[in-house]
């Protein structure tokens, strides 16, 4: 039995021993303070690594790199790489790691990072010497953190990094429950709304964008497909200033520029940072039934093209900034709660008839419950499409994916790829002509005619 369980633990991919190690070290810390402190080290060590790469070529004088001085910050921004002073590189934190003051040391290196960076001014935390945090912890993790990239793992650490960061996102998003669900879309969800976009090429915008896991897994998408990761741009908003940090520090761990993944306080309603954007795609999960969006400040605004949304609820309010936001031949894919496929209240169903009626609407998934952390509310895909193909036109998918899924634990469910391989595929060959031909599938897909719509209210 016990030989049994050893192999057990052998097979365990690193992410999982690392975040249980990590777990353990977490002591009476809360867990939305420590994802701070984890994912601030995770990627400190991401950029030490990047630069180190870098200094050790431009040291080597071979013949590409002769004459070059491997402490030239310029050296460093023509390839892209993070300058990382002397103070901040891991190895200098690993040869003190045991010190007493150790979370000072780490401290004054994100500091001096973001000095040397203008990109990444105000991202990085400066947590690690508060009293909570006692210096024994602290040099465990850097000690722990410190392995993830040993030996063949070495060369590709930036992509072993980037999947332990995004791995323990999720964690903590489950570890934290409720709040969780603020700042992290599951990833099953994430993959199944870009799967059915497919955005390959062009302009991304996800104006609450989270952690960025949407654009995460929009260049995997590309990647996976061949596609070139230049053919795609990406823009962003969020108003809450810890999850921005996070989202611009995933971003770079993943090479992505995040230069227009802003945050302002105010939000996208009060405060667009993206005017004038006319987006290829929109991916978003926004707060479900927001009731404080400020729409009485808003009464008049040139985005209510289809009727003016209610104030206490934003959800309307979303699905017409999407919209804004999509240029003529853009598609968007978002998550929201499933009262708005029939509410009325306050001039809603007039506005969802406007839109069914000016034929936007391409597709809605209907999703299972216990998929998303923060809430119980029954949840929705919405799919819209500014340019729908001519044989799908005045026509709308219903998918009903209530049975898909499996629980992960007591609380929490998430898609198999089957599961998000079933939807996407009914979905493309429900939308490309000669592609096998699209069958209505009871219980699960129908294509219903805006006149079948209309007559069922």
């Amino acid at each position: 039995m016990a030989i049994a369980k050893e192999k057990k633990s052998t097979e365990e991919p690193i992410e999982k021993q690392l975040w249980k190690s990590a777990d353990k070290l977490r002591k009476n810390i809360d867990a939305a303070e420590y994802k701070h402190i984890v994912l601030g080290l995770i990627f400190l060590k991401y950029i030490s690594d990047a630069f180190e790469e870098l200094y050790n070529k431009l040291s080597s004088a071979k013949v590409d790199y002769a004459g070059a001085d491997p402490e030239d910050k310029d050296e460093y921004k023509a390839e892209n790489v993070f300058f990382v002073p002397a103070v901040a590189r891991w190895s200098f934190l690993l040869s003190k790691a045991k010190q007493p003051e150790i979370g000072k040391i780490v401290d004054d290196a994100m500091d001096s990072i973001e000095k040397e960076n203008p990109s990444l001014k105000d991202v990085l935390p400066k947590v690690f010497a508060r009293g909570n945090l006692d210096p024994t912890t602290l040099g465990g993790l850097i000690d722990l953190i410190a392995n993830i990239a040993l030996g063949s793992a070495k060369a590709r650490s930036a992509d072993v990094l980037g999947h332990v960061f995004e791995y323990f996102l999720g964690e903590f998003a489950l570890a934290e429950g409720k709040k969780g669900g603020q700042f992290y879309t599951p990833r099953s969800v994430v993959e199944l709304l870009v799967d059915m976009l497919e955005p390959y090429k062009g302009r991304v915008l996800d104006p609450c964008c989270g952690s960025g896991g949407m654009f995460v897994q929009s260049e995997k998408f590309v990647t996976e497909h061949q596609g070139k990761l230049n053919d795609i741009s990406i823009y962003g908003q969020e108003s809450n200033q810890t999850t921005w940090r996070l989202a611009k520090m995933n971003l770079a761990i993943r090479g992505i520029d995040s230069s227009q993944v802003k945050w302002n306080n105010e939000g996208s309603f009060l405060n667009d940072a993206h005017k004038d954007l006319k987006a290829d795609f929109v991916i978003a999960n926004p707060p479900f039934n927001d009731s404080d969006w400020s729409g009485d400040l808003l009464r008049s605004d040139g985005r209510w093209q289809y009727g003016s949304p209610p104030n206490g609820n934003a959800n309307y309010a979303w699905i017409q900034h999407f919209l804004y936001h999509l240029s003529p031949s853009g598609h968007a894919g978002f998550v929201l709660a499933k009262g708005s496929l029939t509410s009325k209240t306050s001039g809603e169903g007039d506005i969802r008839k406007s839109l069914i009626e000016a034929d936007l609407l391409d597709c809605i998934v209907n999703l299972p419950g216990k998929l998303f952390l923060n809430t119980q509310i029954p949840a929705c895909l919405w799919f819209l499409n500014r340019n729908k193909p001519a044989h799908r036109k005045k026509e709308i998918l219903f998918i009903d994916a209530r049975n898909l899924g499996h629980l992960i634990n007591r609380r929490t469910l998430e898609f198999t790829a089957e599961d998000i391989k079933q939807i996407t595929d009914t979905y493309r060959i429900w939308k490309t002509p000669n592609k096998k031909k699209y069958e209505d599938s009871k219980g699960f897909c129908y294509s219903a005619s805006i006149d079948r719509v209309r007559e069922l209210d």
